[in-house]
Parts: structure tokens; C-alpha cells; sequence
């Protein structure tokens, strides 16, 4: 039984059916959650299930008791695209609200999943503060960097990943799974404007 938090249109739900059924037991979702409508209607067609909306709305007391919770939750206050403005971004205090799920309803396990740049924010400041509450919250983390491009996916894309559990545990960090695919494979030919990267970002890159 899992919760999935910020949700998106489910990579979380469908890592954890694939996971599961790699072990031969059923993942099932019992709570799911996130401010865009459009993410909701996907993840509604996707897995049947209809998320819920701001989860700073919805008191923890109600979330169904779970065996893990995923969140990846949101970036934008700690992105080399963003101001980086940390916790003091409303979407960077979101991370609270995992924690007081963390508190209420005690999973066994969670994953929590953010751009690389957590780690540097506030050189480093930001990421230990939550190492710290994880571990006031009675559970074992650790954190580490992946990279889509190990993965099979042609793009680099750095996230940095923070497991945790009730009890200590050895947990074995993924290596890749070899070759990527090659670009051509996955790029669409004819892409609407509205998904090219900002100007912004191809600034950035640019500068790079």
C-alpha cells in the first residue's frame, strides 16, 4: 500500500507497479495528490484512480494508512531555473507537509525525489535541515544522485533521490541498466510551441 504525493501523471505509481510486480506482489495505491487539473485527469485515465487536490488542504488524520510513501515534490524553489529562493518559496515549504504525513501516519519506507540542485542549496544548509527532520521523524535516510542518462533515457537529467526507513537497513543504490536508447527514437517530430524551453533556460544553457 503506497501513497503518491505531488503526483504528476504517476512515474511514481508505475515504478511501483513494475517494482512490485518484478517481486511478485501487487503495489496498491491507496492516496494520491496534486494541484494540477490536467495532472489529476491523467493520472485518472493512467491508473483509475482520481487524485486528490492541495495537499496543504488535506489533514493528515485522513490519509489512508500506507506501507511507503513516494512524493516528488515540487522543484521550482531550488532549480538552477527558478530564483532558488529555498523554503522561503511557498513550494519549497511543501516539503513540511510531507513530513507531518511522515509523522502522523508512520510508513515503513519512503522515496522523495527533487532536482540536483537540493543538494547545493544554501551551500548545503537546506538539505541537511531536512536530513535533520527526517531523522527527528525516527527514520534512517540517505540521499544520493542519479542520472536519467544511466538509465536508458537519452537526456541528462540529474535528481537527487532520499530514501528512508523506520528501521536501519542496507539499501542498494540502482547502477543503470546500460545503453540508452538513441534520441531519435523518442523525439516527436511535431511538437507544439507551448512545450519549447523558455527563454530562460536556453539562456542558461548557453552561458554553460
Amino acid at each position: 500500500r503506497f501513497v503518491d504525493l505531488f503526483c504528476g501523471i504517476g512515474g511514481f505509481h508505475l515504478a511501483a507497479q513494475v517494482a512490485a510486480g518484478d517481486l511478485g506482489i501487487k503495489a496498491l495505491c491507496v492516496f494520491a495528490s496534486d494541484i494540477d487539473p490536467d495532472c489529476r485527469d491523467s493520472y485518472e485515465a493512467n491508473f483509475g484512480i482520481k487524485p486528490a487536490g492541495d495537499i496543504t488542504e488535506i489533514p493528515e488524520k485522513s490519509i489512508p494508512d500506507h506501507d511507503f510513501l513516494f512524493a516528488g515534490f515540487p522543484c521550482q524553489s531550488f532549480s538552477i531555473c527558478g530564483d532558488r529562493k529555498g523554503f522561503e518559496d511557498a513550494r519549497g515549504t511543501l516539503f513540511f507537509d510531507i513530513a507531518r504525513i511522515l509523522k502522523e501516519k508512520r510508513p515503513t519506507a519512503f522515496l522523495l525525489e527533487n532536482v540536483k540542485q537540493l543538494g547545493s542549496h544554501d551551500h548545503g544548509r537546506t538539505l541537511r535541515h531536512i536530513m535533520r527532520i527526517l531523522e527527528s521523524l525516527g527514520y534512517h535516510s540517505q540521499h544520493r544522485v542519479l542520472n536519467a542518462l544511466h538509465f536508458g533515457l537519452p537526456q541528462k537529467r540529474e535528481r537527487i533521490f532520499i530514501v528512508g526507513f523506520r528501521e536501519p537497513r542496507f539499501f542498494n543504490w540502482p547502477r543503470g541498466i546500460g545503453p540508452m536508447k538513441s534520441l531519435c527514437q523518442v523525439l516527436e517530430s511535431e511538437v507544439p510551441e507551448f512545450y519549447y524551453a523558455s527563454h530562460q533556460i536556453r539562456e542558461n544553457r548557453l552561458k554553460k
